[in-house]
């Protein structure tokens, strides 16, 4: 069951990092998955079987229409801005965060 990606081997480092037990290994199915789920859920799409992603961005567009530039929530008067660029804080010479 060796993984396939460096991110899936990633996921298994963490994991085993967790749950050492040959036992908690054998939970885990392996394969290729997309969104977490089974090697099965491959079949049902042909363009997941071209781009398997356990992180689910095999569903193209999905998460891009997630981090549109303004998306409306709630009852339509409010507008929430979806900008999730990291900000650098700012100091002054002091050390002191403006």
């Amino acid at each position: 069951n060796t993984p396939t990606t460096k991110e899936a081997y990633y996921y298994r480092m963490i994991f085993e990092r967790f749950f050492p037990q040959n036992a908690a290994r054998l939970t885990v199915p392996g394969g290729p998955s997309v969104a977490c789920s089974t090697a099965k859920a491959l079949e049902w799409d042909a363009a997941w079987s071209r781009n398997p992603d356990p992180s689910g961005r095999a569903a193209l567009g999905v998460h891009v229409d997630a981090y549109k530039e303004n998306a409306d929530i709630g009852n339509g008067d409010e507008e929430v801005s979806a900008d999730f660029s990291i900000k650098k804080p700012k100091f002054l010479d002091g050390g002191v965060k403006v």
